[in-house]
């Protein structure tokens, strides 16, 4: 390829951009666009019963939304998407299934929220996680990048 061919290649190959120098003088706020989730459950559980978490996804966009159901509680249990620590820093370890994934997701795996809604799915903790001592808790969604939501806070769940 001579020089001029590979000039003329990646001129049209590049991409440009012209910057207005008008100024304006609002103030532009970005919407939130982002599905948002919390969790939510009793503040004490019994080490020998179930720990039910509520994972509650919402939606406070005005159009809908989706979301990978991968790695939530949306779908049948099958990886680690929270974790899940004693006050100690001893992490509880997991016990469940752990799904080796295609990438992308096909168009199955995802849920949409209607604006202003939002959906609930229920976690037991104590089917997927070791916890074999009372004692305080933290838990904590780390899957925001596979499925898409984000969960500010931990929740803290006194087990007796």
């Amino acid at each position: 390829m001579t020089t001029a061919a590979a000039a003329i290649l990646l001129a049209s190959c590049s991409s440009s951009s012209k910057v207005s120098d008008s100024h304006s003088d609002s103030t532009t706020v970005a919407k939130d666009t982002s599905l948002t989730a919390i969790l939510s459950a009793n503040s004490e559980a019994k080490l020998s019963d179930s720990i039910k978490v509520n994972f509650v996804v919402y939606n406070h966009t005005d159009s809908t939304r989706q979301f990978c159901k991968w790695h939530t509680p949306f779908e049948p249990l099958m990886s680690k998407y929270l974790d899940v620590t004693a006050a100690d820093g001893t992490e509880a370890q997991y016990q469940g299934p752990m799904a080796k994934r295609i990438m992308p997701p096909p168009a199955d795996s995802y849920i949409s929220v209607k604006p202003g809604d939002s959906l609930k799915a229920e976690i037991n903790v104590s089917k997927a996680y070791q916890i074999t001592k009372p004692g305080k808790y933290a838990l904590k969604y780390n899957s925001a990048a596979i499925s898409g939501i984000t969960v500010k806070d931990s929740l803290t769940i006194s087990i007796k």
